[in-house]
């Protein structure tokens, strides 16, 4: 006989309770997790590590007042660190790129929301191609993307992003995903009406995906398998990587508890700039992005995030298009064995797989100046060759 394996949450409840008792015992779990919640360790974002002769107290106070839970804050705070920001010691803001003309809007999407987009484009040549870039989990496209867009750019190709609902400069509770389904369906929505510009008819489209992003951008090619030309993959989301996610039993207690508080902060989860960037002082940078969400996981997003890796895992055999995924041999955050068995599994004929020996989970922000820009130029040289290689239908 085969006896399935209890549940954590069963271990705590007795068999049968009365609905007052379940209840009850459900307020206790609840109480615990916000308990154990309250034990960690600060975040970045609760104790900014910030350079007093960079940041005044004004600025200070600003971002300790805010409630990023609005997003008319959120692009308060962002406006008076923009010039802060630009002006960082980190090779992706101290690197100079001429003939490049930028654009940031705002749309309301067919949900809704006002939705912050941002593009890259090469003033003097003809675009090559269409780079379409989804960020991760702690990040927004307004940022060390800067950076990135700007370097891709100067190589003639037109790179836009967007920020996620909820996420940087769009509406949204912040760092809450309802529904994973729902963001892809945003990225399509707005990629697609870039797309449909007759100033790009012709051009390849490629996806361009980091950490959570590259789960995104997975989405977006399953959602239509034929309409990118490539995607690149940057330590996709493909699995969290078990020294992140929360322990099995653990998991069950915020399954359950996720149906009735989806919002709530309630996801142990160790500071994941720490865990992402090698180098101690790009890291330490991590704090001047004061919009990018770095408080505990809200449950309903964990959820969300759990769900969603498990189906990619389940769906690798279904990639179709061109890829190059790129990935740290030593990232603890996403798992690099699944991008290994991406690239075997995928059916593309056209992939490759770039590990890069130590590197961890921030490829292009956190490694040294040199490996930076040697993924970097990776990433161009692929895209020179497949811009030629596959033409947009």
């Amino acid at each position: 006989m085969v006896v399935s394996k209890p549940s954590f949450v069963s271990k705590l409840l007795p068999t049968r309770l009365s609905r007052r008792d379940s209840f009850s015992s459900f307020v206790g779990i609840v109480k615990l997790l916000r308990e154990k919640s309250k034990r960690q360790p600060m975040t970045s974002e609760g104790k900014p590590k910030w350079d007093p002769a960079v940041v005044d107290e004004n600025l200070a106070r600003l971002v300790a007042e805010a409630n990023f839970d609005d997003v008319s804050e959120r692009r308060r705070v962002r406006e008076a660190f923009k010039e802060v920001q630009l002006g960082l010691d980190h090779c992706l803001f101290k690197a100079k790129y001429s003939g490049i003309k930028t654009n940031e809007s705002y749309e309301r999407n067919s949900r809704g929301l006002e939705v912050f987009s941002k593009s890259w484009l090469p003033e003097t040549s003809n675009i090559k191609a269409l780079v379409f870039f989804c960020h991760g989990y702690g990040d927004t496209c307004t940022f060390f993307f800067e950076g990135i867009a700007k370097k891709i750019a100067s190589a003639g190709y037109g790179v836009f992003a967007l920020d996620y609902p909820g996420f940087g400069l769009s509406e949204g509770l912040h760092g809450y995903i309802p529904s994973f389904d729902a963001i892809v369906d945003d990225v399509v929505e707005h990629f697609s009406k870039i797309r449909e510009n007759p100033e790009y008819r012709g051009k390849p489209c490629f996806l361009f995906g980091q950490s959570l992003g590259g789960a995104v951008a997975l989405k977006v090619h399953f959602k239509k398998p034929d309409r990118w030309d490539g995607a690149i993959l940057v330590a996709p989301m493909c699995k969290i990587a078990d020294g992140v996610a929360p322990p099995w039993a653990l998991q069950q207690i915020l399954i359950l508890v996720a149906k009735f508080l989806p919002k709530e902060k309630l996801v142990p989860q160790k500071d994941l700039a720490d865990l992402a960037f090698k180098e101690t002082k790009k890291r330490d940078q991590c704090a001047y992005n004061v919009i990018a969400y770095r408080d505990k996981p809200r449950l309903g997003t964990a959820l969300e995030l759990l769900h969603t890796t498990q189906e990619i895992e389940r769906r690798l055999e279904e990639v179709t298009l061109p890829l190059l995924i790129l990935h740290g041999e030593s990232d603890v955050v996403t798992d690099p064995s699944v991008s290994k068995a991406l690239y075997e599994k995928a059916k593309s004929p056209d992939k490759k797989l770039c590990l890069y020996k130590d590197a961890w989970h921030s490829l292009l922000e956190g490694e040294s100046d040199d490996a930076i820009f040697r993924a970097l130029d990776d990433i161009i040289s692929w895209l020179d060759n497949h811009s030629e290689r596959y033409p947009s239908s």
